[in-house]
């Protein structure tokens, strides 16, 4: 059974930072990519960034030049370093895995966490 376990998120004031991370447990071959999504009250979810294997990144322009994603392949574990936030960012946060390959024969499947809570405050 695979997991994704999300933490870091909490209450901070605008111009504060936080990091928020995530592990994937279970039985994991390989996760090709992560990635970190959001979903405030009444919009529907959103990319934040992702990251492949191979640290290609991938940012909404909302975001860019303010949060860095990063990766450990060894720990299966992804990490949202958040700087500059605004109360825009107040969201929740969600850990996505995609194309997770429990054994190398097996299919690619897309596995999400959670989410835990930003809110930043003006």
């Amino acid at each position: 059974q695979v997991q994704l376990v999300e933490s870091g998120g909490g209450l901070v004031q605008a111009g504060g930072s936080l990091t928020l991370s995530c592990a994937a447990s279970g039985m994991i071959f390989r996760i090709n990519v992560m990635g970190w999504y959001r979903q405030a009250p009444g919009k529907q979810r959103e990319l934040v960034a992702t990251i492949a294997r191979g640290d290609t990144t991938n940012y909404a322009d909302s975001v860019k030049g303010r949060f860095t994603i990063s990766r450990d392949n060894a720990n299966n574990t992804v990490y949202l370093q958040m700087n500059s936030l605004k109360p825009e960012d107040t969201a929740v946060y969600y850990c996505n895995a995609d194309g997770l390959r429990v054994t190398p024969i097996s299919a690619p499947r897309d596995y999400w966490g959670q989410g835990t809570q930003v809110t930043v405050s003006s």
